[in-house]
């Protein structure tokens, strides 16, 4: 049975065996928990479902955040993905912000979301998935069997870092959910066990101290945001690899330099909403907005 106590892993593990890192979780869930493939795979793609779910009900247009703070953002994101160009990023790109800033925006708004793997950082793998589901026309099989990756990827950053914001900033939920997804999106592209943590790796780089300071302590503000950069992270770095650029330092030691960093940061910068954005003036008027003074 698999440890999840290094990437290194579960791509040895994958490549020895001639299978796909998705593969390899799946078989060995499946006799951990003394269960059949099928069930699990049964469960995951009804987490799939709930992600598109999640995507459709933040693209209304009268969606709205129980604090009043936030709302609309993937409606606006979606029709701005319909004029002409599709924007500076291209319609496929916009889309895919849209998608992400919707599913932000339905857990903002006690939507049912799928926590991937925080609520916090919840847009960025349905952004990723759902758009390859939706504009690409890619197999839903080959999605699903990806989040297998993508979830023995968060075990292992999890159990060595972590993924809460409070414990290592919005580095750990985002920059954890930004390399899941990366892996995932190259094991849909063909990529090699070895590429898939080459993606993450450059994922976690990017968002290496990436502090977690929510105004008015909502996962709200910033936070919304923050998922549309780890997509766009997840889907360069998936590029990268692929491309055969070489992270240079190792998933793993990315992800203890994570626990590192994480473990340096001030409690003003860990969820507490006692710095950063929120203490700014607004920051704070904000807060005043929602629970008075």
């Amino acid at each position: 049975m698999l440890k999840y106590e290094s990437i290194q892993e579960l791509v040895s593990a994958a490549e020895n065996g001639g299978m796909k890192i998705s593969e390899l979780v799946l078989q060995d869930q499946a006799e951990s928990m003394e269960t059949e493939p099928e069930e699990l795979y049964k469960t995951m793609q009804n987490s799939f479902e709930v992600m598109k779910k999640a995507v459709e009900t933040g693209q209304k247009s009268d969606q709205r955040s129980m604090s009043g703070l936030t709302g609309g953002e993937g409606y606006a994101m979606k029709a701005y993905s319909e004029t002409a160009d599709g924007g500076l990023c291209g319609t496929f790109m916009t889309r895919a912000i849209a998608r992400a800033l919707a599913v932000a925006g339905c857990n903002a708004s006690m939507g049912r979301i799928v926590a991937a793997p925080t609520a916090g950082s919840c847009g960025i793998l349905p952004g990723c998935l759902v758009s390859l589901y939706e504009d690409r026309g890619f197999d839903e099989h080959d999605l699903v069997m990806s989040m297998f990756t993508a979830g023995a990827f968060g075990m292992v950053i999890a159990n060595n870092a972590c993924i809460a914001g409070a414990q290592g900033g919005c580095q750990a939920e985002c920059g954890s959910a930004s390399g899941m997804a990366a892996a995932a999106l190259v094991e849909i592209m063909g990529g090699t066990p070895a590429q898939c943590a080459d993606a993450c790796a450059i994922a976690i780089v990017n968002q290496l101290g990436l502090v977690c300071d929510p105004v008015a302590g909502l996962v709200e503000i910033p936070c919304i945001k923050r998922n549309v950069s780890g997509l766009m992270i997840a889907f360069s770095s998936a590029d990268m690899a692929l491309a055969g650029v070489a992270p240079k330092i190792p998933a793993d030691e990315c992800v203890d330099a994570m626990r590192e960093v994480g473990n340096a940061l001030p409690a003003a910068l860990r969820e507490t909403a006692g710095g950063g954005l929120a203490t700014t003036p607004t920051g704070l008027k904000l807060r005043e907005q929602v629970f008075g003074k």
